[in-house]
């Protein structure tokens, strides 16, 4: 197995246990914040969603496809807020299938991107402690995100009809 059917072997695991989590809800379900956060499945989902898309769109364009978050004004913030909502007129199949177009375009990105060792400037940001990524580290990055975030929604669902999506 190649790296890049390790990283697309892994990323499909991730997104299957996220997806998981909102098989059989209610568009309504999708949205109820069950913890003391503002987290909900579907809002999670949408986060998850434009993070890789954010991220898969640096790799070919650099820093200027994310932005410079130092000069976020409060409506950016705002609708970066709104990623982790359900807000109207979202539905559980309208999040899946935007997730699904996204994974599509990352995994043939993975495939097909010349080198994986690809460098981009990351973008301004308070977070942002090194200078560059490689194509490489910015998969891995949304690996994690995506896991992370799968395991957030795994207890938010669990508090909603008790399930889980392992054990």
């Amino acid at each position: 197995m190649s790296e890049r059917d390790d990283l697309l072997s892994t990323l499909a695991k991730h997104r299957g246990f996220l997806r998981h989590t909102l098989q059989g809800l209610t568009d309504e379900q999708a949205g109820l914040r069950t913890t003391a956060s503002e987290l909900c499945v579907g809002g999670l989902v949408k986060h998850v969603t434009s993070v890789e898309r954010g991220w898969a769109e640096f790799i070919v364009q650099g820093p200027s496809a994310m932005g410079d978050f130092t000069q976020m004004t409060e409506e950016d913030w705002q609708r970066r807020a709104d990623e982790f909502r359900m807000l109207p007129g979202d539905t559980v199949s309208g999040v899946l299938a935007g997730y699904e177009k996204t994974a599509h375009a990352t995994d043939e990105l993975v495939r097909n991107l010349p080198s994986l060792d690809a460098v981009q400037l990351l973008p301004k940001a308070p977070w942002n402690q090194e200078e560059s990524w490689t194509a490489r580290r910015v998969f891995l990055h949304i690996i994690a995100e995506t896991a992370q975030h799968a395991g957030h929604a795994d207890i938010i669902r669990e508090s909603i009809d008790g399930q889980k999506t392992m054990g």
